[in-house]
């Protein structure tokens, strides 16, 4: 890692950014162990799909890096503030790419159809669908449509969201960068999607609860932001372009940091993996809202202040996150007893003459794969090895205890289980789950 300061400090602000994530990537600060970084983060997919000069549909923060936190280490990410910043977002569904405009990978290698140059500089030229135009030579770059989308403008205190109808939408569109308040951070690339225009649903109310697509750690080979998972990263294998990687290559590298699930929100503790020197925690793609699975493939992505805290969790040696979720977001099974359970459990063991009852406490395990089933069953194998038990164990566990939960399709899961309290403390996260949950015992 390129480090742009040796100094170590208590926090750091960062609002610089990359598309490519690795141990080659510029480092935007450094922090001590238990310290805070402040991200100013800027919109995800649709921005960055329309900027043909990024390599990735996500434009994330440059990382920071902990002192003290070693390869096979975790981080515990303390998420103390998501906040939106926008005024409105566009999303809907897209085209999947038109092949004029890219060679093996419509978000990794773009070029432009008019004169070739590959991920061409771009300006933007009155709005729609065209208004994304080559520096080089005028032509309209812009290898993504929307099929069927939308223009989101929020209250005030950015609480609930309305689709706005196609007077509106071409007013904001107009003024794309001060709608999506890019304005604040001038050192992002991504061009502001609200010039695309969309409205195509107009009065449909929404709640605004913002959540983080993609934070974690660095992966320890360099590959496009985006495709740090285990779902759509396999695009990566055996790819025609330079960020081809082998399967097992992949599989080592990648930390799993876009999960897109709901509940990785203000809150929470995300248990990251260390995978390079110093872990480099990044953070982009927050999203105002939305739903399990995020089904249309992209919601309403924000610019937005997000607060960390990064603590040193040192050799708990995990290959994916981690999640301490919000009370109000685990399963109802998953969530801790409380006392008159807890005296009815004693109850039943003295009349079933069982002496022992195991203390537990709730986590979420992120698994991922190519497709719902396969991440399923990489977020069971994950769970098994954390808690040293067998998988058919666990499979028990999971069924009585817990559940599966989708996070995005096509394969991102938590595996929700009741954990043996023993086993978090021998791991040395069972402080971190107890500052989480009101935890009753025997």
């Amino acid at each position: 890692m390129v480090e742009l300061s040796g100094k170590i400090e208590e926090e750091v602000h960062v609002t610089t950014y990359t598309d490519i994530i690795g141990p080659t990537t510029n480092v935007g600060g450094t922090i001590q162990n238990s310290g805070r970084i402040k991200f100013g983060t800027v919109p995800g997919c649709w921005g960055p799909l329309i900027t043909p000069q990024l390599r990735s549909a996500h434009e994330v923060t440059l990382p920071v890096n902990v002192v003290g936190a070693e390869v096979g280490d975790g981080l515990a990410l303390h998420i103390e503030k998501v906040e939106v910043q926008s005024i409105a977002t566009l999303s809907g569904v897209d085209d999947k790419g038109n092949p004029k405009f890219f060679g093996a990978d419509a978000t990794v290698d773009r070029k432009c159809p008019g004169c070739g140059r590959e991920s061409p500089e771009t300006y933007i030229s009155g709005i729609g669908p065209d208004a994304v135009r080559c520096t080089n030579c005028n032509t309209p770059a812009n290898p993504f449509k929307v099929v069927h989308g939308y223009i989101m403008a929020f209250d005030e205190i950015r609480k609930i969201g309305l689709t706005v109808g196609p007077e509106w939408s071409n007013r904001i569109a107009k003024m794309a960068r001060k709608y999506s308040a890019l304005d604040h951070y001038p050192n992002a690339i991504s061009h502001s999607s609200l010039v695309l225009g969309a409205s195509d649903m107009p009065g449909f109310l929404a709640r605004v609860r913002p959540m983080i697509g993609n934070i974690g750690t660095l992966p320890s080979k360099d590959i496009p932001s985006h495709l740090n998972a285990g779902d759509i990263g396999p695009h990566l294998v055996g790819a025609k372009h330079k960020f081809s990687l082998t399967e097992d290559e992949l599989n080592q590298a990648k930390t799993d940091g876009h999960m897109d699930i709901d509940s990785v929100r203000e809150g929470v503790i995300l248990i990251c993996p260390v995978k390079v020197q110093g872990g480099g925690v990044y953070c982009g793609d927050v999203h105002a809202m939305q739903g399990d699975g995020e089904l249309a493939g992209h919601t309403t992505d924000v610019v937005a202040e997000v607060v960390v805290k990064a603590e040193i969790v040192k050799g708990i040696g995990i290959d994916g996150p981690i999640l301490i979720p919000r009370e109000e977001d685990l399963p109802y099974l998953v969530r801790p007893y409380n006392k008159d359970e807890i005296q009815k459990g004693k109850k039943l063991a003295e009349l079933y003459g069982t002496r022992f009852i195991e203390e537990v406490a709730p986590i979420q395990i992120i698994g991922t794969g190519q497709t719902i089933n396969e991440a399923t069953e990489n977020g069971l194998k994950r769970t098994a090895a954390l808690l040293g038990e067998s998988l058919e164990k666990t499979r028990n566990r999971a069924t009585i205890t817990g559940c599966v939960e989708i996070g995005r399709l096509p394969g991102v899961v938590t595996i929700s289980v009741l954990a043996p309290f023993e086993r978090l403390e021998e791991l040395k996260i069972a402080d971190l789950v107890s500052q989480m949950y009101k935890l009753e015992f025997l």
